[in-house]
Formats: C-alpha cells, sequence, structure tokens
C-alpha cells in the first residue's frame, strides 16, 4: 500500500489517496473545467479529506470506507499543507495580499515588502523591520490621556535603534514592526541584507496605539526576486509617490490637514519625521503634518508650571514614517498658546488631541480619540555636546494653536 499526496486548490483542502503499487494509475487527479477532481477504484484505494492551510488539525472531515489511518499520515499532511503554502494560484495570492494601507485588527493575510532590519528579542523570537512604500491607516485612541504614549514604534524596549539603522530606512511609508515566535530558515538570509520577501498568512494587532504584525504557527516566509511582479509594482508606485509632492504627505490626509494649527514658515519645504530623524545635521528645523497623538500635562489649567508661571508641555507626534516626543516651551510655548483666546483654550486643546465635545473629562477615558492632522514646525537641539545624536531632542516652534 501507498499514500500519493494531492492538494484540491479551488478549495485548498489536502487530499490522502491510498492505493495499491499496481492500481496507481486507476486514481488519477483531473482538471475539468477548471475544478480538480480525483477518481479511484473502490476495490484498491482509498482516501481521506482534510482542512486546508488554515488548519492545524488532524483528524480527516471525510473518508472512504476502507481508509484506515498510517503512521506517516500526520507527517505526510504538514509537508501537503507547506507545499499548498507555496503553490497557491495566481488569483488566490492577489486575493490575499493586502499592502499595509489596507491592513486591519484580526485579518489574516499575505504582505510583499521589504525587511530593512531584524533583530532578536529578549525570548529568542525576532522582530522584522518591514516596508512596502504605503501609510498604516492612523489609529483611534481609547484610554486615559493623563498614562500618554511613551512607546514609540522604531525602538524596541531594551534598546532604540542606532541612527545607522534609521539611515537605511526610505523617508516615506510606514515601518512595520513584525513579531515572530518561530525563527524562520529564511531568517538568515534577511539578516545579512535588505531583501523583499512574502509573508504568508500574518495578522495585525494595535499596541499602544501602534500597529504590530504578527507571525503565527501557519505563517511562511517566502524570499523574491527584485524582479518580481510584485516587488517591481511596488517601486512603481513608490517612485511615483516620490516625484509628487502631493503623494509624499500622509495618504490619509485629505483634502488637506486641519486649520486648528497654524505655521509661519509657508515657504519651508515638507518632511517627515523620517526625514529629520535622519538629517545629517543634528540642529535643523522642518516642517512637518502630523497627528498630536498626546500631551502632558494636557488640562489647561496645568499647562503653565505652578513655579515659574509658563507654559510647558511634551507632546507626541506621529506621523505615517515615526513617533516622537517634543516639547513645547518658553518663548515657543507663549507663542503657541498665545493665539488662543483663554475661554477658548480647552474647547482648542480637545480639538488638537481628537477629544470629541461632551466627551468624558478624564481624557476621553470612555470614548475614542482620532486627533486631526496638523502642519508645524519642529527644531531639533542637543542636550550635551560630548553625545550630540544621542542627547537629540526637539521642540515645536514657529506654531499657533489657533482653533
Amino acid at each position: 500500500m501507498r499514500w500519493s499526496a494531492s492538494a484540491l486548490r479551488s478549495t485548498s483542502s489536502p487530499l490522502l489517496l491510498r492505493s495499491e503499487p499496481s492500481s496507481a494509475a486507476e486514481a488519477p487527479m483531473k482538471a475539468y473545467n477548471g475544478n480538480h477532481y480525483c477518481l479511484y477504484n473502490k476495490r484498491f484505494s482509498s482516501f481521506a479529506l482534510f482542512e486546508g492551510i488554515t488548519s492545524i488539525g488532524i483528524n480527516p472531515y471525510e473518508i472512504s470506507s476502507k481508509y484506515c489511518r498510517s503512521d506517516g499520515d500526520s507527517a505526510l499532511l504538514l509537508e501537503l499543507r507547506r507545499w499548498s503554502i507555496d503553490h497557491l494560484p495566481t488569483a488566490a495570492l492577489k486575493e490575499s495580499t493586502l499592502q499595509l494601507r489596507s491592513v486591519k485588527v484580526g485579518v489574516v493575510f499575505d504582505l510583499v515588502c521589504k525587511v530593512l532590519h531584524v533583530c532578536e528579542t529578549s525570548n529568542g523570537g525576532r522582530i522584522l523591520f518591514v516596508w512596502d512604500g504605503t501609510d498604516a491607516p492612523p489609529l483611534q485612541f481609547q484610554g486615559n490621556l493623563d498614562n500618554g504614549l511613551d512607546q514609540d514604534p522604531l525602538h524596541l524596549e531594551e534598546l532604540p535603534l542606532s541612527r545607522e539603522v534609521l539611515c537605511s530606512f526610505p523617508p516615506v511609508g510606514t515601518v512595520l514592526r513584525v513579531f515572530s515566535n518561530k525563527v524562520f530558515k529564511e531568517f538568515s538570509h534577511l539578516q545579512e541584507s535588505q531583501h523583499w520577501v512574502r509573508l504568508c498568512n500574518m495578522n495585525c494587532e494595535v499596541l499602544s496605539g501602534v500597529w504590530k504584525g504578527i507571525l503565527g504557527p501557519s505563517s511562511k516566509v517566502r524570499l523574491l526576486s527584485n524582479v518580481d511582479d510584485s516587488v517591481l509594482d511596488s517601486l512603481m508606485n513608490y517612485d511615483e509617490r516620490m516625484m509628487s509632492s502631493a503623494k509624499r504627505v500622509p495618504l490619509t490626509c485629505f483634502p488637506a490637514p486641519s486649520h486648528i494649527l497654524e505655521v509661519n514658515h509657508e515657504n519651508a519645504v515638507y518632511s517627515t519625521l523620517m526625514d529629520s530623524l535622519t538629517h545629517n545635521e543634528i540642529v535643523h528645523r522642518s516642517k512637518c503634518i502630523v497627528r498630536v497623538v498626546a500631551a502632558c500635562p494636557w488640562h489647561v489649567e496645568h499647562l503653565r508650571s505652578p513655579v515659574t508661571g509658563r507654559y510647558r508641555v511634551k507632546v507626541t507626534l506621529e506621523d505615517p514614517t515615526a513617533r516622537i516626543h517634543a516639547y513645547i516651551v518658553r518663548e515657543d510655548a507663549a507663542r503657541f498658546f498665545g493665539a488662543s483666546p483663554e475661554q477658548d483654550l480647552a474647547h482648542n486643546m480637545n480639538a488638537l488631541l481628537g477629544i470629541a465635545e461632551g466627551a468624558s473629562g478624564e481624557g476621553g477615558n470612555s470614548t475614542y480619540r482620532d486627533p486631526p492632522w496638523v502642519w508645524c514646525c519642529l527644531r531639533s537641539y542637543y542636550l550635551e555636546e560630548s553625545d550630540p545624536w544621542g542627547t537629540r531632542r526637539y521642540r515645536i516652534c514657529d506654531t499657533e494653536l489657533v482653533g
């Protein structure tokens, strides 16, 4: 007796077919009108049908009367499911493939992307920093603003990414962190240089208001050639985006940023936060389109220092490329908050942070916040001459909260 293995590609269902050596030819796989059929001789053959690549179960959902499980069935089934992932029809690949701009929580999909960097986690897993040239959807936030949002999506809990690594990242498009507890054999190629891949059967979650990719037990990593059609399409779309000043801005910032903030550098060139993070000068100014996703303090009565009476606020800014902290202090703070009448300041701060009218007074704790896209000017500086890059900070400047 022997097993032959096939996959019904129209249903992604593995089929295990057992037949006598002399009668194997009497149980062929055939295609008719685009569908696949298996013909078998009841006298000599038996079969079992199992769930496809999305399942880990080893119990068949349909069997023939003569089917009897053998010791090698489980291993053969596992290999057949792996084969099915690598040999999906082109139509199925296109249907299951999403770009970063279309990701959703809880949806299993394939992602064609470039792996920019790989690092190891404390538990022996891996984090892939991947990019496809598009912008992940901006997220809404729920929770108490007093807790802030301290996690930077481009930094790890143990150690920030080095400037050398950041400078290898493209200036436009989201860099997504993809976590994997399993070490795939393809990771050895990805650690040597940046490489295009197809991440199969992955999904996304949200952590601290940041998209997080997950590779699970059924996921697969496929290395792609630089001349693969899907890779060439991604590069062509990115090149078109880079040639258009209108397309470089966040893709969800349509038709224009909110006018709640005004900047006084109308002629300044637009920069992404990644442009600024990788700028070759430590001290520079940039004009960005961002969302103010957190502020500390954010209550109007606490914006001024109880000691000096001056404004001092730490804000968290994000765009599709990065998330940073910036400070509103001294003369820049007087200009920023001074443009709003005292009676309108609370309303304007709520609008800037995306707190809806009538929401809970505890930082929108019971509602979702959706901060608008706004223009702002940033100025970088450093705290220690002995370590300028390591102590670099940002201040908001030449920007007014006008409501």
